[in-house]
């Protein structure tokens, strides 16, 4: 199953329920503009809202760029008011995908640089290719990142490194993105996707209530004026009311594998 978007593909596996979204620009290494970021937003609602996805894959066409960053053009002829709408549009699209209830994994098969980064860092895991670059470069332009990513990647990694990288503009590799947690794996460029795929039924394994409650309650630490630990509190009670808690628990009783509805 597929949808049609104008700067990406969206490619549903029926039989495991993965979607796989494409930023697909690549005579531009897939930078984002404007339209893209609107693709992607509308992606990932219409994903939200179909029941046969189970979880979702974020990736770029080719083998040179993840995102390689935003639309330099049509960024330099904003302005400054719509360039805070361009933010917080952004941002918007962006904190749909980490507060996705379905698991995000993003396969991050080359430069993920600005924009691209930060898109990155809105999924819930990430997964590098051995080529892949990370960094948040906006300095250098005389601008500062505007999707999350001076919010984010303290949150990944530390907030004295985050420092250094935002203002130093300095590319990471792969292996020293996997030293400071900003990715999770690291993996051959021919294994990336199959990588994630491997990871994300490993996941879609679990009880899908439970696993959404995971992704609420993590990202309940991190919102304002959420506190946390009641958020955990008050999923941990949902999940005794549901029918997945009943078939978990009677099929560890009865040794054998348990089967999950989503209810």
């Amino acid at each position: 199953m597929s949808a049609s978007f104008e700067n990406l593909l969206y490619d549903l596996d029926a039989a495991s329920g993965i979607l796989t979204i494409t930023i697909n620009r690549p005579s531009k290494l897939n930078a984002l503009n404007a339209a893209t970021i609107a693709d992607i937003d509308a992606a990932v609602q219409q994903a939200l809202n179909e029941l046969a996805v189970r979880g979702i894959i974020v990736t770029g066409s080719g083998e040179k760029a993840f995102v390689a960053g935003a639309d330099i053009a049509e960024l330099a002829a904003l302005t400054p008011a719509q360039a805070a709408r361009a933010a917080e549009r952004g941002q918007e699209a962006f904190c749909r995908i980490e507060e996705s209830t379905k698991p995000v994994v993003a396969a991050v098969n080359g430069f993920a640089l600005g924009g691209g980064c930060e898109l990155a860092m809105a999924c819930h895991m990430r997964v590098a290719s051995d080529n892949a670059r990370f960094g948040q470069p906006e300095v250098n332009l005389g601008l500062l990142p505007g999707y999350g990513g001076t919010q984010r990647l303290p949150q990944l990694i530390g907030k004295g490194k985050a420092i250094e990288l935002l203002l130093t503009a300095d590319m990471v590799k792969a292996d020293e993105a996997l030293r400071l947690g900003l990715v999770n794996h690291v993996v051959p460029q021919a294994e990336l996707l199959p990588f994630c795929q491997q990871l994300l039924g490993k996941i879609l394994g679990k009880a899908p209530l439970a696993v959404g409650m995971v992704l609420e309650c993590v990202n309940a630490h991190y919102a304002k004026g959420t506190d946390g630990y009641k958020a955990e509190v008050e999923a941990f009670g949902r999940a005794f009311d549901s029918e997945d808690f009943k078939e978990g628990t009677t099929a560890f009783v009865e040794k054998r594998a348990a089967v999950f509805t989503g209810k």
